[in-house]
């Protein structure tokens, strides 16, 4: 089974998750008739299209089974594959965090940080990043009566929680904002490091190339500084880390700084502007909020469903399988569409509604099994932190403009959110 042509572009399109509603209604076309098929999109390898909340789950439980190193992670065109090929000695990712990895190498990684994630641990960090959030929530305030939440309070709270974690100076964190954000939004002409509409795929490539390049450069000067000089953050964790009584690969040390360093913040800031907005455009349950501050988790379940800032991962198949019915070939490619799996008629009740309230809510965009997000309970943390200092003082809240969503199909989320509000 071969996906429309014209429905496979779209799932690939970085346009259209800028727009949303094609995205929506590809995803939502293809739960309903091709559930788990193959699309053919021009300048891409073919691949099968994994869109329900169950199959989702299936694949990520089977580590084994389905890799996420053997070929890219994130879909690229063929003639990029090949291009990071060309540049990386065969190897097909320009960086290689816990995200490229697979046994025995992804738990070893892991298991570097795994402690500093863990809730227990994350407790102690709580009141500074209260601190934290209220210092932006004061400077919301003295903006008086409208802001942009994304650019003013949502890109950059949670930045400055994972530099002071990860032990980045304050000073650096404007440049590691924007290095982050010409990766993720290597697509958009607003945030990518041409500031252009990318025409050249090869030009594209160069650029993103660049951006890792700066990371590495500033990163190996940390590494330096934090062996001679040990301090209590995750720097220093990485830098004198070992594996098997020897030091950590330099590459994938620098894999790992990046990924901690932008997926650190990101996809916190994307799920934090997003719930924003959904609350903006709703005024009846931003008035339930309020009332009501029991709701804080749940709404915070709800925000990370509704936005599901990680769009994709793609998984290889090791040998001969059987998905959904679907025979999987060794080598085959697979994309798993977390944004569909989130809006799955059979998991989610009015899925395309946004209820505060909604119970359960087994939303996948954390990922599951072994390859669940690292980082998950601080991003939750830090998100019911901000709720919870907010909220109180927020008297009232709405849309002061038209909110855009970044240009990208592997991480994105609104890149402007303009409100008008009250605070006490």
């Amino acid at each position: 089974m071969t996906i429309p042509q014209q429905i496979a572009d779209t799932i690939v399109d970085p346009k259209a998750y800028a727009e949303g509603k094609p995205v929506d209604d590809a995803f939502s076309f293809l739960r309903k008739e091709m559930p788990l098929a193959q699309a053919t999109p021009e300048g891409y390898d073919p691949f099968w299209v994994v869109t329900k909340h169950a199959d989702i789950l299936e694949v990520e439980r089977q580590n084994d089974l389905f890799h996420n190193g053997d070929r890219a992670a994130t879909l690229v065109p063929k003639d990029v594959d090949q291009k990071v090929r060309e540049m990386m000695g065969g190897s097909p990712h320009l960086v290689r965090s816990l995200v490229q990895m697979d046994n025995p190498d992804h738990m070893a990684y892991r298991r570097i940080t795994q402690g500093a994630f863990l809730p227990q641990n994350l407790r102690k960090l709580e009141d500074r990043i209260r601190e934290i959030a209220r210092g932006f929530i004061d400077r919301m305030a003295a903006k008086g009566d409208t802001c942009d939440f994304a650019r003013d309070v949502a890109f950059l709270y949670p930045l400055h929680v994972i530099m002071e974690v990860l032990g980045v100076p304050e000073v650096d964190e404007p440049r590691m904002l924007k290095l982050t954000q010409e990766l993720f939004g290597s697509a958009d002409p607003e945030l990518n490091r041409l500031g252009a509409e990318v025409k050249d795929p090869a030009a594209g490539l160069a650029a993103v190339a660049e951006t890792v390049g700066e990371f590495i450069t500033y990163f190996n000067e940390m590494t330096e500084d934090r062996r001679r000089k040990p301090r209590e953050d995750l720097a220093s964790l990485i830098a004198n880390a070992t594996i098997d009584g020897q030091p950590l690969d330099h590459f994938a040390a620098m894999s790992y700084y990046i990924i901690a360093a932008t997926a650190g913040h990101d996809t916190t800031s994307n799920t934090t502007a997003g719930g924003l907005w959904a609350i903006a455009e709703r005024p009846d349950q931003f008035k339930r909020l309020k009332a009501d501050p029991s709701l804080i988790p749940s709404f915070l379940e709800e925000t990370i469903r509704w936005v599901t800032p990680v769009k994709h991962f793609m998984r290889t198949a090791t040998a001969d399988a059987e998905v959904h019915g679907q025979k999987i070939a060794k080598g085959d490619w697979m994309m798993l569409c977390y944004p569909s799996g989130n809006r799955d008629e059979d998991v989610f009740a009015d899925p395309f509604d946004f209820k505060i309230d909604r119970s359960p809510n087994k939303h996948v965009a954390f990922g599951y099994g072994a390859h669940v997000c690292l980082g998950q309970h601080l991003g939750r943390m830090e998100m019911r932190v901000l709720w919870e200092e907010l909220l109180p003082r927020l008297e009232s809240v709405e849309l002061n403009g038209t909110p855009k969503l970044m240009q990208a199909n592997f991480v994105c989320g609104p890149k402007s959110v303009p409100i008008r509000f009250k605070m006490h």
